[in-house]
């Protein structure tokens, strides 16, 4: 959709193509789930009690899910928008870039801001990994409405663009049969990625310790290779005090989150058992990973606390998990620490947190002082070899 046909004062201007200095491939996007979605993928017999697109009194569109209501949640879709007419309220589709929701939008706003590829994760009505549909009321509504949503995504994002879109299925939890039949049909298509709530006893599904639950769940994705993709605040935003300011502490406590995740992760000894097991955590920034470290390395050398791997903790963590960065500024020289082989770039296209259209003038300001077989490596080359995706023909900066 072009510029001319967005509303002037909700969005600003549609921007000028930006100088593209580097390859960028993002690893933590978000699409919005169309209207047309569940209408159209869903077995024909369901979809009266799949997800419906209402609209308020207040004239907001809203989705509804076996009694529930699900909000487009504005700071969710701020990408173009004016500063000062975004806020918390739902949004209308028409007041969001249709590259939210939109394929051909999408393209369009990558080309504009120097975007190679991306990998996108759900949004409000999967409870952003597939938790509402997986703890849906009627088991079999659930189940087609994560296949519906998987199709989706695979027909009409990535089945068309396979050099551009990076494929993150979900998959329905609850039933580990069933969630491995899907990891194995998703990736027999061609996904490469799924994910999960990062700390699923949060939301009503059995915690990682529960080996029955969980073991064939994470056979089946280092059986195909897929990796598990954990989104900061899939299972929950940071327990904030009664009259706190929740908004600005949650988004203040990213990171916690993200090292609580990562720490369950880990100690749940799934990358210990699968050495080839790979598990990104997107959107927690990098800021943290170092202390987990020396806090791992702390834990066996002085406090005993192992639990007598023949591996040290610190080096599983940097063989099996990646991390993902929008820039990090104050921390980006423990790269090294952390390794520069684990850290991947993100946009976060379209949320309030991302940097479109500006990363590659970004990268420049905050990365530049950087060597440029490292940023080619964070800014791409990384994701490239997790996710098994293409590069293009030439990779910026070029090579001396």
């Amino acid at each position: 959709m072009a510029a001319a046909e967005l509303d002037p004062q909700l969005f600003l201007p549609d921007p000028e193509p930006r100088e593209q200095k580097y390859t960028i491939i993002s690893v933590d996007d978000h699409v919005v789930e169309p209207p047309h979605l569940f209408e159209t993928y869903m077995p024909a017999n369901m979809r009266d009690e799949g997800p419906k697109l209402i609209e308020t009194p207040e004239g907001h569109q809203v989705w509804q899910f076996e009694g529930e209501t699900f909000t487009q949640v504005g700071m969710n879709a701020v990408a173009g928008r004016r500063p000062e007419t975004v806020e918390l309220e739902p949004f209308r589709f028409e007041q969001m870039r249709p590259g939210c929701y939109d394929i051909d939008a999408r393209l369009h706003d990558m080309d504009l801001a120097g975007i190679w590829a991306q990998m996108n994760f759900p949004s409000q009505i999967t409870g952003f990994c597939g938790r509402i549909f997986a703890n849906a009321k009627n088991k079999e509504v659930g189940r087609a409405c994560v296949r519906a949503w998987n199709d989706w995504l695979y027909e009409e994002w990535y089945k068309p663009h396979p050099d551009r879109i990076i494929p993150c299925g979900i998959t329905y939890l609850q039933d580990p049969e069933w969630a491995v039949e899907e990891i194995h049909r998703n990736a027999e298509r061609g996904f490469v990625s799924v994910t999960f709530p990062e700390r699923p006893h949060a939301v009503d599904m059995p915690n990682l310790w529960d080996r029955a639950h969980w073991d064939p769940i994470i056979q089946a994705c280092a059986d195909t290779e897929t990796v598990i993709s954990l989104h900061v605040g899939s299972s929950g935003m940071y327990p904030a005090p009664e009259n706190s300011p929740m908004l600005q502490l949650g988004a203040t406590m990213f990171g916690q989150l993200s090292l609580a995740a990562c720490s369950e992760w880990l100690w749940s000894e799934y990358p210990l058992k699968h050495p080839n097991l790979k598990i990104a955590m997107s959107e927690g920034g990098i800021g943290w990973v170092a202390m987990l470290m020396d806090r791992l390395d702390n834990i066996i050398d002085r406090s005993g606390y192992g639990l007598g791997w023949a591996d040290r903790p610190a080096d599983v963590l940097k063989r099996n998990f990646w991390f993902c960065t929008l820039d990090d500024p104050g921390t980006i020289n423990t790269r090294h620490r952390i390794g520069i082989e684990n850290i991947c770039y993100e946009t976060d296209y379209p949320h309030g947190d991302g940097t479109w259209p500006d990363c590659q003038d970004l990268v420049a300001d905050v990365w530049g002082h950087i060597p440029e077989d490292e940023l080619r490596m964070m800014l791409c080359e990384n994701a490239a070899k997790l996710y098994r995706h293409p590069l293009p023909e030439k990779v910026l900066p070029l090579r001396a």
